[in-house]
This record gives structure tokens, sequence and C-alpha cells, in this order.
């Protein structure tokens, strides 16, 4: 087999010769052809004109207070509601790893059981790692990230990782106030198939998190592609809200545009844009009166009109002055990041963006989508590099967490997996590891990492099973083979940390209409939060 001299850039697309030439978005994404940024054509207006949700007071006019709540769509329903103190109990975050990325064995340790119940020396080979790196021997060096626990193994996180885990290592160089306080964070494998190289796998839990609650201040969701679920993968189609579609955030400007009073603030005080903005709205109201659309629906169509005129004034009331720009924050840019990284990486700049909009509780749940990772390439550098980048992102968000002193819950998938066929790589990005030398779903698995700055309570670090040569145990759980049901198990394992797991059966069917409390618990890793 030939060598590669050099290995990828983590920005260079891929080209295999057993894929045919990619001719979707979804395709060029996951082989790294797109950086998964996209175009919107008013995503955060139409968020503006989403139907109503109850938000306590603000510091607008009466006259305006009075006009949103007289505002009705066509079903006669208040439509406007202003103010922007969307419930927001557990901040969400996923990472939808666009190709079929190694998440099991070489990154996430997964066992016939247990995380640590072992698989075979095959079973491990087959996962991408060589007979002198499996789980449970001796290492004789000290590990990349100084964590080990001396048998390859880490928990530093709570949830075990290979010590030589890309992630890991990544994690660790991006979160180290987290690796201090391990009391804090924790989570759990969910080993899973799903289909490779396509984004046809209903993944994204978005839309269900914000059934349980989930809400932002400024906008429910966000991803960092302009699609349905915000992400590369599929929403379930049961739970598509098209009024709550995210909002497309991959780079700072989309965030202070969210919030942006223009140049405003340039030459008026705080107060003078809220009042040039109050006017605005009154001016507006004023002139549609006098406009006749001829349609049925003319009323509900100036009342939405007038709705954003309100919300624009309501965004300048609370945010003219509040810095939200992510590029401006010194514990991101210059602080998680280094300013060079910041500037010159796209990744961490569209990670920053959602992280800082999620965290800070201006919108409830959000995805990233990074592309690339289908890189099953003959050799093994061209993921760790790609699977350290990833690390850093998703350390990144728990390290953003614990420097503000929110809790957040971070889910990590991918369509697919890849399997070795236990040649090495013996470069230094390899690091003497299996190369990936094909696609292979039955590889598979999701994670879930929580950060609290009160404690996590972990029932469970494995749900599911894989067999001792290294293939998902299809009937180890309902998620094992099913995509749409391990969405449900995330979601129920949000609404266990948020107190609101008795109304689950309430809001999802797929487990039954009313699921023994057995089932439920088998599927539950995280108690309450604190």
């Amino acid at each position: 087999m030939a060598k590669r001299k050099q290995p990828l850039h983590p920005d260079a697309p891929l080209r295999h010769r057993d894929h045919a030439r990619p001719v979707t978005r979804r395709d060029f994404l996951a082989q790294g052809f797109l950086s998964g940024m996209g175009m919107t054509l008013g995503g955060s207006a139409l968020s503006l004109l989403a139907s109503s949700r109850a938000h306590a007071s603000h510091g607008l006019s009466p006259d305006l207070i009075a006009l949103a709540n007289s505002l009705r769509d066509a079903g006669g329903n208040p439509s406007c509601s202003l103010g922007g103190t969307g419930s927001n109990p557990l901040p969400f975050i996923c990472f939808d790893l666009a190709g079929g990325a190694n998440i099991a064995g070489s990154n996430v340790l997964v066992g016939r059981d247990t995380q640590m119940d072992f698989l075979t020396t095959a079973g491990y080979s087959k996962l991408g790692l060589p007979g002198d790196m499996i789980p449970g021997g001796t290492e004789a060096t000290p590990s990349a990230t100084g964590t080990s626990n001396g048998d390859f193994t880490d928990t530093t996180f709570g949830l075990a990782f290979h010590s030589d885990s890309a992630f890991l290592r990544g994690m660790v160089a991006s979160a180290p106030t987290v690796v201090a306080r391990p009391a804090n964070v924790d989570g759990v494998v969910i080993p899973a198939r799903s289909g490779n190289d396509t984004g046809n796998n209903p993944h994204n839990p978005m839309y269900g998190i914000a059934r349980a609650g989930g809400d932002g201040s400024v906008v429910t969701l966000i991803g960092s592609r302009n699609s349905d679920s915000g992400g590369n993968s599929m929403a379930p189609a049961m739970m598509i809200d098209p009024t709550i579609r995210p909002s497309k955030v991959d780079r700072p400007s989309d965030v202070t545009g969210m919030v942006d009073t223009g140049d405003l603030t340039a030459i008026l005080s705080e107060q003078d844009v809220v009042s040039v903005m109050e006017s605005v709205a009154r001016v507006s109201n004023s002139k549609l009166g006098a406009v006749t659309t001829g349609l049925s629906s003319d009323t509900v169509i100036k009342d939405l009109v007038r709705c954003g005129y309100l919300k624009a004034a309501d965004i300048a009331d609370r945010f003219a002055g509040v810095p939200v720009d992510p590029a401006g924050d010194t514990r991101i840019r210059g602080g998680i990041f280094t300013e060079a990284e910041f500037d010159n990486d796209r990744e961490f700049r569209k990670t920053a963006s959602v992280m800082k909009m999620v965290i800070d509780g201006n919108a409830g749940a959000g995805t990233i989508a990074m592309g690339g990772y289908d890189y099953h390439t003959g050799d093994r550098s061209t993921g760790e590099i790609r699977d350290l980048r990833a690390g850093r992102c998703i350390g990144a968000c728990l390290e953003y967490a614990a420097l503000v002193g929110n809790p957040v819950m971070i889910y990590v998938f991918s369509d697919g997996s890849l399997a070795s066929n236990g040649t090495l790589d013996n470069s230094t990005d390899g690091r003497g590891k299996g190369v990936w030398t094909g696609d292979n779903s039955s590889t598979a698995a999701s994670f879930i990492l929580v950060y609290n700055p009160n404690g996590v309570t972990a029932l469970r670090r494995q749900i599911g099973a894989f067999s001792g040569d290294g293939s998902v145990i299809t009937s180890s759980s309902p998620a094992a083979n099913n995509v749409n049901l391990l969405v449900e198990t995330v979601i129920l394992n949000y609404m266990s940390m948020t107190g609101q797991i008795g109304q689950f059966s309430s809001l999802f069917s797929g487990f039954g209409t009313n699921p023994s409390a057995v089932l439920l618990d088998s599927l539950t890793a995280f108690g309450p939060l604190a």
C-alpha cells in the first residue's frame, strides 16, 4: 500500500476512489468540499414572526406592550410575545460530524456491557487500536494528555476515553477549568448503528429539545447550516416544527446580526436607541392601517409585520450596549482559543458563535456541523488531525460553560462510522494506530457529555453494548438499530436532568404510549441536575 508522505490538512477535501463524485450539499460537506457555511434568507426574521410563547415583563413603553398583546394569529391566539425570557433549563449543543467519524474504541471506550468490560484484541483492531494500545494494558510511557489511568483508559471527564484519543487530547487542551473540576462533568456512550455517508439519518434532536422546554431569549434554535435541522443529518420528521426552524449561525457576525441595532449606538445613547426603535414601530403601525392587501388573511399579515417592528424595538431594549460578539469576548478569543487560532480557523469561530449564543441563554439549542469526517483515506493521520480539532471544539463548549458558571449538555454523533484492517500508520500524526480503510456502520456510536457547576449524577456510562469482535449488538437497546429512538434516548436524558422525565411519555411516543419504568430506567444515564 502506498504511503502518504504528508497527512491531509484538516480543511482539505477527501477524494475517495471508491466513492462517486459528490453531487449534493451533504456529499460535499461529508467529504470536506464544503465548510458547513450556508446562505440564509431571513432565518432570524422568520424566528421573530414565530407563534406565541409566554414571557415575562420587559422595558418597552406601555402603548407598545398593549399593541403586542392585541396582535392575533389566524386562530385568534396571541401572536407577538416580547421580553425574551425564554426558558433554557439546560443549554444544549450537538456536534454533527458529517461523513462517518470514528467515535467508538479509539476515542470513547465501548465495552460488551459497560465501558470497562473490554473487547477482544481483534475487536479493538477493528476499531483502530493495535494490540499494544488496547484498554486494560500497561502504558510504557505517559499518555499525551498526562491524565491517563495508566492502562490506556482516561476518566478525566467521567466518561471513559482511550488515553490517546484525539477527541480527549483536544478537550484537555481547550478545557483546563473543567479538567480541574472532575466532579462537575460526566457522560454516556450509546452504541448505535446509522447509515454511512448520508444526511438521511434523523440524528438531530434539537426540535425535541425545544418541545421538552429548551428555549432562548432571542431565538429557540440555531445551527451552522441553513437546513431544516441546522446541520448535516436530518431531524426526525415527527418532531419538526417549521415555526422554530434553526436560524443560521456560523460566524460572529451572525450572532451580532440577531441583536444588531446598526450604527445607532455610535451616535445615540442606549436609551435613545430604544426610543428611535419604538418610534419606528409606532409609525409602521400607523401606516399599515392605511394599507389593504386584498387577501383574506389581511389582518394576520399586518399583525405579523407589526410584530416584526415590535420585536426589533424589544431587541434594542434588551441588547443595546450588551456585549454579545464572541470575537470581543476575551474568555474565548485570547482565552479558550488564541487570537491567531480564532482568526484563522473557521471551525473555531463557528463553535464560538454557537456556544456563546446557547450557553449565554440567547438560544435554546444549537447544532455545530463539521465537515470532512469521511476520512477512510488509507492512513490514520488525516482522521487524527480532524478528530483533534473536533475535540478542541467540544472542549471549548465545556470550558465556556465552566467560565460563565452555566450547565451545558453536549451530544456528538456522525452518520455511520468506519473500520480498520489492522494496518498501522507509524507516522507522527498516525501515532502507530490502525489506518481507516472503509465505511462500517456496525462500529458506530454517539456520546453525551454534561457539565454542571453543581455536579453531575451519572447513573450509567454506557447504554447498549458491543460484541467482543467490535460490532454494535443491535438488540442491546432500542437505540442500537433505530436512529429515531436514539434521538428519543437523548431527549429522555435531557428531561431527566431538567426534572421532567415524568412528562416524557406525554410528549414522545417512540417507546410506546405507556413505556415501562424499567425500560426508561435502562435508557437513563443521568439524574436531575443540582
